[in-house]
């Protein structure tokens, strides 16, 4: 994705799996900048360490997380300036507590979505579904009209749950927390339901499918 959700684990497209359709990076991609492998003088003294600096290689750093299968959600609200719906996709979600009910993604410094997505009182986080490959595209690139034609029916409070999704959550940031180049958030949850039976859409290697493939 380009809009910049993090979906907070560096994938990138490394290989084509058998049976996948080959798609973009996700906004909820991590992004790092190039880092030249191999270990500097610095490093080899351990004075790299105490200051800080990495010799991982971005590039594989990106190949090997990519081995990490995800699930893959849209983050959706009303911008309270416009009255209108917006998102962005994710594939950095996942729990953190059930009591509080929390869970958390990742988004990029870069995203031009999240700013008006923050100003909601509520998100909606819409667990979407291996026939979603298409709304994901949609919402992991920047500007257009994400929501033109798209189906969608609101939450307790108004938000955006897309037709067609496994399941929603409504909540509302709880917390940010800087990381690098991403913005850990953490939301509560306020309402929750199943929405659709199926299969999930599934991101892994750089690449879509479904849970059976």
């Amino acid at each position: 994705m380009t809009d910049g959700a993090s979906a907070a684990r560096p994938y990138g497209p490394v290989e084509r799996p058998s049976g996948r359709s080959q798609g973009p990076p996700l906004t909820a991609v991590g992004r790092a900048d190039r880092i030249d492998g191999g270990p500097s003088a610095a490093d080899r003294t351990g004075q790299g360490a105490a200051d800080g600096v990495s010799a991982i290689d971005a590039r594989r750093f990106r190949s090997i997380l990519g081995h990490f299968a995800t699930g893959v959600v849209v983050i959706t609200a009303i911008d309270p300036e416009t009255g209108r719906p917006t998102g962005l996709a994710a594939n950095s979600f996942t729990s953190v507590s059930l009591d509080p009910a929390l869970v958390s993604f990742c988004v990029a410094h870069t995203s031009t979505t999240w700013p008006r997505l923050r100003k909601a009182e509520r998100l909606c986080v819409n667990i979407l579904s291996a026939s979603q490959r298409d709304v994901c595209l949609r919402f992991a690139s920047r500007g257009g009209e994400k929501f033109a034609g798209l189906e969608w029916t609101g939450s307790p409070s108004g938000e955006p749950v897309i037709d067609g999704a496994l399941a929603w959550l409504e909540c509302s940031v709880e917390a940010e927390h800087a990381a690098g180049d991403h913005m850990i958030v953490v939301a509560r949850v306020h309402h929750l339901d199943r929405h659709h039976d199926g299969d999930p859409l599934v991101f892994y290697k750089g690449s879509y499918g479904s849970f059976g493939d």
